[in-house]
């Protein structure tokens, strides 16, 4: 299991160690040199620390159960179909403030205010009394801070609710935190990003923030303050910006005719492709860096998180023998090598895999780009059943196993090789990836149009991303939220953070008083609640896998507060939400935010 935080307490010991794609930010350097009064007077010391953020944008992102697939499996797109009794399917029972089964869900927490929010704070700090060579060059670096903190403040009132908004340098032991309340938080950030996107510059290196990056950014919280008509100018920004949806074959592979341009846009090589107009924001993972700037372990294990483990020796032949392995004489298989050696951490559910897709033309579920469950076969050579189908009625274990061993997935966004210089176990190596790109600004900018009632502009919105799938176009009487989400999922799965734009969608329509919802009984009555319900017959049906059955509440619209981080915040009081134990003990939230505390 993945060890949890100790602390919320954040000290600044030392200025956070800088790591950058060039070697010379390796060099070892005396200890002495990295305090902040000696690193951050200049900006070329504030460039330097500023890779550190952008290095911690793709951690959601790495690893086995990342950040990303531990989001999907509580939304309506996800499911841990693991056969143990650990992984989080009951999510009262194993999903508390003390765990989350091995997942990350309680890891956002601490990481986000340990790591990003901490560092952006340490370059505000500084760069507003740094004798720098120009007030331009100041106004540039708080807006790259801003838009980190503010990154990480989004996704911790979607995740979390009510949290304490920390905007200054803490130098010392700190355990008098109060909540602030989510609303006053968001127009925090929206009033930051603001400012950011008049400094932010319109080029940059790989994988740093720019304006563009910033609208996107702004959008996005606009839309979950309920500003529309802000969101559509800040999206129409990005829009009417130096990009375009790419159309045309393009990058590695290009010269492969069986695959399609959406395959193209999948590829980590083509991330920062000079053809690649649409990318706004990605992350650098790069097996030929530095091994420092390099994600932690194998990379990103999307082949272990997303596909399915059908090398396990649960899945039999017809003669009940084992069908399927990963290894022969110790050296990976073709099939390990080609999809990978998953483990279903978090699978794609029947709506995902089947049923939202409305189009049989559709490239983004076209059979190039998708591994289907009838091109699952049996790879043992000794096996009587070799190369066959593999056929989950011969499973020798329940049948409710097929869920993790046996489902179809999307290869266009999980296939990530490996090294091919060591003898790693296939999970996905490293590889670049989006953080935003341009078919999610149309859905943003569709969404916005639709909560104002001008569905022809998000239905031309929606068809944009659609067209280039050369799925068939829908009208203004076809734009539902539901339509909204399943073009977002379609086009973002693995990509998006699902639980947060779930949330914030059913946010809106609580803050807003629409379909029945109200903020008031939020925990109780909510869109996120109904919509996976509805959507995700693991939970609907409560699929039951070693004794323990699927089963998800309303309250899990808002993740639990790690409880050590309320038990050690001894002088003041951080709020639980509403369904977990301490709850009881809540006052109301802060409402002002005074950067001085």
């Amino acid at each position: 299991m993945k060890s949890k935080f100790k602390y919320f307490t954040i000290l600044i010991l030392a200025l956070i160690v800088i790591v950058s794609c060039d070697d010379e930010y390796l060099e070892p350097q005396p200890l002495s040199f990295l305090s902040p009064e000696n690193t951050l007077v200049d900006a070329a010391g504030f460039d330097a620390l500023l890779i550190t953020l952008r290095k911690e944008l793709r951690w959601e992102y790495d690893g086995d159960r990342s950040g990303i697939a531990s989001q999907l499996i509580t939304t309506d797109l996800g499911f841990a179909p693991a056969r143990n009794t650990i992984v989080p399917r009951n999510l009262p029972l194993q999903f508390t403030p003390n765990d989350d089964g091995g997942y990350t869900m309680l890891d956002y927490f601490d990481r986000a205010y340990s790591r990003s929010i901490s560092t952006a704070n340490l370059l505000i700090f500084y760069a507003e009394g740094a004798d720098l060579e120009s007030e331009d060059e100041r106004n540039r670096i708080i807006a790259a801070a801003y838009f980190h903190r503010s990154y990480w403040y989004y996704q911790l009132v979607h995740l979390y609710g009510d949290v304490p908004f920390v905007g200054q340098v803490i130098t010392g032991p700190k355990l008098d935190y109060f909540t602030h309340a989510r609303k006053t938080v968001l127009d925090k950030i929206e009033e930051d990003m603001e400012f950011a996107v008049q400094w932010l510059p319109e080029a940059n290196v790989e994988g740093a923030e720019t304006k563009w990056a910033g609208y996107h950014l702004l959008t996005k919280i606009q839309l979950a303050n309920s500003h529309f008509s802000e969101a559509i100018a800040s999206a129409t920004q990005v829009i009417d910006g130096p990009f375009s949806l790419v159309t045309d074959r393009f990058g590695v592979n290009s010269g492969d005719s069986s695959r399609n341009v959406i395959w193209d846009l999948a590829r980590p090589d083509n991330i920062f492709d000079g053809a690649n107009t649409e990318t706004i924001l990605g992350f650098l993972d790069r097996f030929e860096a530095p091994e420092n700037a390099n994600s932690d372990g194998t990379g990103r294990a999307t082949m272990r998180d997303y596909v399915p483990a059908w090398w396990n020796g649960g899945v039999r032949d017809g003669n009940g023998a084992r069908g399927s392995i990963d290894r022969i004489g110790g050296v990976w298989t073709t099939m390990a090598d080609t999809i990978g050696r998953g483990n279903g951490w978090s699978r794609g559910t029947p709506y995902y895999i089947y049923e939202m897709w409305d189009d049989s033309n559709d490239l983004r579920r076209s059979d190039a780009n998708w591994v289907d469950k009838d091109e699952l076969v049996y790879n043992n050579p000794s096996s009587a059943d070799y190369l066959q189908p593999v056929n989950p009625n011969n499973f020798g274990s329940p049948a409710q196993d097929s869920l993790q061993f046996y489902y179809a997935f999307p290869q266009y966004k999980t296939f990530i090789p490996h090294n091919d210089l060591d003898d790693s176990r296939p999970d996905g190596g490293q590889g670049n990836g989006y953080i935003y790109r341009l078919a999610e600004t149309y859905l943003l900018r569709a969404e916005a149009n639709y909560w104002l009632g001008n569905t022809g502009a998000a239905a031309d919105d929606i068809n944009e991303v659609r067209n280039r799938a050369q799925a068939s176009l829908i009208t203004a009487g076809d734009v539902t939220i539901e339509k909204i989400l399943e073009e977002r999922a379609k086009e973002l799965y693995t990509e998006e953070p699902r639980k947060v734009e779930l949330t914030r969608v059913a946010l809106i329509m609580a803050d807003n008083n629409l379909n029945g919802y109200s903020i008031n009984n939020i925990s109780q009555n909510n869109f996120y609640y109904d919509h996976v319900i509805d959507k995700n017959i693991f939970y609907q049906i409560g699929s039951t896998i070693r004794g323990v059955k699927a089963t998800i509440e309303p309250h899990f619209i808002f993740w639990p507060i790690p409880s050590v981080t309320i038990t050690n915040n001894s002088q003041g009081i951080i709020n639980q939400n509403e369904g977990f134990p301490g709850a009881e003990q809540n006052i109301p939230p802060l409402t002002v935010i005074d950067d001085r505390q």
